[in-house]
């Protein structure tokens, strides 16, 4: 496929994204932006945050997984439905009680502003860190795909993603990302039924041929008990996932803004019920299709792509996808939903990073109406800036570091999940002033106890577990500091 094909399937894409915007955004007010007027249909929201959910890394790398520890991944996706459930029976129903904008006025509320703008801020560094990363990787990809050949360097590629997804927020916000969510999944699941259903074509199987092959089976075991050490062990994935689900769901303004669009806290339990049950199915198909890429290479002799002499799993599909011979369908498609998987996270990134930012440190509410809508529209820009900032700072640095900055922003959740915990299951006040503090001390033992030698913890390799054990530290640091009257 030639860049001037890939380039009118790009702005085509972005053609019916700025439609949506011009039909969701014609009331640009703050309660558009920030809750859509409470009026977005359930089911809208359920669909649509599958592919918010996933993510441009996911829509690559999960496929990719199969290659180094076929269906482990699974397992910590039953802990996700697990977890979700807390969030429907315990925490959607503070939400709602507290008709609040920002989830984090429940730590204002409970604690007071010191907890309150800590926990605001540690979201605000998770979010612009996962955000910019799975940015800059499929930003990255489409370089390497197309921009690159027509000589526009990369930080003009990041600064138009960026600007189109700026333009079709910033009338609509979280109104638009509703809808456009809902695109972007139809996207990202029409490129995988395309790949399953041709590659299976070229291998003279039926889907259900392929379920039922030998190779399958040899490439599909689900789950891990016999070593405890190892990063796939079934309790580590599992328990690791139903905190990773409370977290980066329920505990986070991104996911959670779309939530409170709904009517009421009926029909937000019954999206997030939705969600996480077609989520099992749709996570089970991309790794279907990541055993069938890995067997499709082998009985046709394809090389796993390498990059800087490193095997590169996570690159199967776009090369089988765009390189092989299987047709325009395949390409098309693929392009699409790189685009839609890559986009569906950034643009919802940026409608809750701005709400959070105006709300949670702008206090945006409590200002005069005539001020809110400019004020709001000046954070949407900065925090545009910043992330454009941010991807193109990844670009300059080694990958490692970009790695291992990544993986920090994961540690941030830990205090999050701490914070609420304390608030939900206990009666005790804190000394407010403190709770940053103990925040900041929870992950630096966290990273600190991720990096211990193998003469302390042996072979045991650390996984999403740290997760939970971060939020303990956290939950015990705040009893330190409790008040003695409750």
């Amino acid at each position: 496929m030639n860049s001037s094909t890939i380039l009118l399937l790009i702005a085509s894409y972005f053609g019916v994204l700025l439609l949506i915007s011009f039909l969701t955004g014609k009331n640009d007010s703050n309660d558009t932006f920030f809750k859509a007027n409470k009026q977005s249909p359930w089911y809208v929201v359920a669909f649509g945050m599958i592919g918010a959910t996933l993510s441009g890394v996911t829509f690559i790398s999960v496929p990719g997984m199969v290659g180094g520890q076929q269906f482990a991944y699974m397992q910590g996706v039953f802990g996700f439905f697990v977890g979700t459930f807390f969030i429907i029976i315990i925490l959607l129903p503070i939400y709602y009680k507290l008709n609040i904008t920002s989830i984090y006025q429940y730590l204002e509320q409970r604690f007071g502003v010191v907890s309150y703008k800590t926990g605001a801020f540690f979201f605000m560094l998770s979010r612009v860190m996962g955000a910019s990363f799975r940015l800059y990787l499929v930003a990255l990809s489409m370089q390497y795909i197309v921009f690159q050949e027509i000589g526009i360097p990369f930080w003009a590629t990041v600064v138009i993603s960026i600007l189109l997804i700026w333009i079709y927020t910033f009338r609509g916000g979280i109104k638009t990302i509703v809808w456009t969510d809902m695109l972007q999944t139809l996207a990202m699941l029409t490129a995988v039924g395309v790949a399953i259903y041709l590659i299976n074509q070229k291998l003279n199987w039926s889907y259900f041929d392929f379920l039922a092959s030998d190779e399958f089976a040899s490439k599909s075991k689900i789950f891990f008990f016999d070593d405890p050490n190892s990063k796939v062990y079934f309790w580590k994935y599992f328990i690791g996932g139903i905190f990773i689900a409370i977290t980066m769901t329920g505990l986070d303004q991104d996911m959670m803004q779309k939530n409170l669009t709904c009517k009421n806290k009926k029909d937000a339990q019954k999206n997030m019920g939705t969600m996480i049950t077609l989520l099992v199915f749709v996570n089970f198909v991309f790794l279907s299709l990541g055993a069938l890429l890995f067997i499709y290479a082998e009985k046709n002799d394809i090389s796993i792509p390498k990059v800087d002499g490193r095997t590169r799993t996570d690159l199967l599909f776009p090369e089988i996808a765009m390189n092989q011979g299987l047709g325009t369908a395949l390409s098309v498609t693929f392009i699409v939903g790189l685009i839609a998987a890559a986009y569906s996270s950034a643009d919802s990134a940026l409608t809750s990073l701005t709400t959070s930012f105006s709300v949670d440190f702008m206090n945006i509410e409590k200002k005069p109406l005539e001020l809110q809508k400019p004020l709001r529209k000046k954070v949407h820009i900065a925090v545009s800036i910043l992330l454009i900032l941010v991807v193109i700072l990844f670009n300059n640095l080694d990958g490692n570091v970009v790695g291992n900055l990544f993986k920090f922003a994961t540690f941030t959740y830990g205090p999050l999940l701490g914070l609420f915990a304390f608030g939900i299951f206990t009666k005790h006040t804190i000394i407010d002033n403190y709770s940053w503090l103990v925040a900041l001390l929870a992950i630096l033992i966290s990273i600190s106890i991720t990096y211990l030698p193998e003469s302390a913890i042996g072979k045991y390799q650390f996984s999403w577990e740290i997760l939970p054990l971060n939020g303990l530290i956290t939950f015990i640091g705040l009893w330190i500091i409790r008040k003695k009257s409750s």
